[in-house]
């Protein structure tokens, strides 16, 4: 996999193939890293060109409505959705990409990372295989011009598989994939910590009876005993030879945040307890949680919730997850609920700190010189409306 230097896309075709138009958006609440200005923004060549108060004539009416940067979305599991919408359907891979990219980007999210699995279990509905034919699906959309936002990937190494580095190493020489984590979800620890929680999950998910649910708890356990070490070894050296950067995984306790430390992680994606997520925001990692958990105002799996960290100081970054709307409704949603948050700190969460937690420095703030990546947003109630996405200048939702 060859390196991809610090705010580079790899090369792509644009959605839109006619030439930059500069362009003025005024009458918006600019939110800006640090205030909000009500005024206008112009746009030259793809990029901010100039951030004033007041407004304007001969340019795009906002209405009155926020204009904040196109959203950065680091952990989406959303295009398996659109590649297997249901058992036994296997859907083609370019128009699956484009499916899900169009409800990404009409969710106000610019950037993407669509996390890819690595490590299967012996059973599990899609295999490696597929997981490469997504990747070559997304290149494909990007070359030819079909996306409307830009795709990297993520991959979600599950470090307890017997096939973890076999799959992994389908992805070298991809200049695409950005970041990888390293998870393990072995009942008994990180997500499921509560034996319960993990009985809950797989019974429902594999319909086990309880003698099922014992000796499938048993086979995970040996397989990480088996695996675990050596794959976050293996995996987290092959990820830094190539220039990729790493995230953890739900970790839990502070061994766990002492051991993300030693393999250089940059972004901690949902710790599941108070202590590991302030020991790993005070260690310099971004704590990323997910926007399900603040909009429901609890995790799926009974693990602390994200308003918690964000009432503590201790959360830094959102992620859709599974549901891509979920992530500007998070932020302001935060923004609404927890006294300590403005509204430019919110967003900042869902655009300039997750850009800069994985390298992509020339976006994700209204700042002169960085790519015009922007969203029209009227709030109307809880719920945002998004009127207009723009990336790099051109339209796209």
């Amino acid at each position: 996999m060859s390196d991809v230097l610090v705010g580079e896309a790899p090369h792509q075709t644009s959605t839109m193939v006619e030439p930059h138009t500069p362009m003025t958006f005024t009458n918006a609440k600019l939110i800006l890293p640090d205030q909000m200005l009500e005024g206008t923004l112009a746009v030259e060549n793809g990029m901010i060109s100039d951030l004033s108060d007041g407004t304007t004539s001969n340019a795009l009416d906002c209405e009155g409505d926020y204009l904040i940067p196109g959203l950065v979305e680091l952990h989406t599991d959303h295009l398996e959705n659109h590649y297997k919408p249901r058992p036994g359907v296997t859907w083609n891979a370019v128009s699956a990409v484009q499916a899900h990219d169009a409800q990404i980007a009409c969710s106000g999210i610019t950037t993407v990372f669509d996390a890819l699995r690595v490590g299967m279990e012996d059973d599990a509905d899609l295999t490696a295989q597929d997981m490469r034919a997504m990747a070559d699906a997304i290149e494909i959309g990007q070359q030819e011009g079909r996306l409307r936002a830009d795709h990297y990937i993520h991959l979600r190494c599950e470090v307890s598989a017997d096939n973890c580095v076999e799959g992994f190493e389908l992805f070298n020489d991809d200049p695409r994939v950005r970041l990888a984590s390293l998870m393990d979800h072995t009942p008994g620890q990180r997500q499921f910590t509560s034996l319960d929680q993990f009985e809950l999950y797989y019974k429902t998910k594999k319909g086990f009876s309880d003698e099922q649910m014992q000796e499938f708890m048993l086979q995970m356990q040996a397989r990480a005993d088996r695996n675990s070490d050596k794959n976050r070894l293996a995996i987290a050296d092959r990820a830094k030879a190539a220039g990729m950067m790493l995230a953890s995984h739900d970790d839990a306790t502070l061994a766990h945040v002492e051991e993300a430390n030693k393999f250089g992680i940059n972004v901690a994606e949902f710790p599941t307890t108070m202590e590991a997520a302030k020991a790993s925001h005070e260690a310099g990692m971004a704590v990323l949680m997910g926007a399900p958990n603040v909009v429901r105002g609890k995790s799926h799996s009974g693990n602390i919730s994200a308003r918690e960290l964000a009432e503590a100081g201790y959360l830094d970054v959102l992620s859709s997850d599974y549901v891509p709307v979920s992530l500007l409704q998070a932020a302001f949603l935060l923004a609404q609920q927890i006294e300590r948050i403005s509204i430019p700190e919110a967003v900042q969460k869902v655009t300039k700190i997750p850009s800069e937690a994985v390298g992509l420095t020339d976006r994700g703030a209204l700042e002169v010189g960085r790519r015009a990546d922007l969203v029209q947003v009227r709030m109307v109630g809880d719920v945002p409306i998004v009127r207009g996405v723009w990336r790099e200048g051109y339209r796209v939702a």
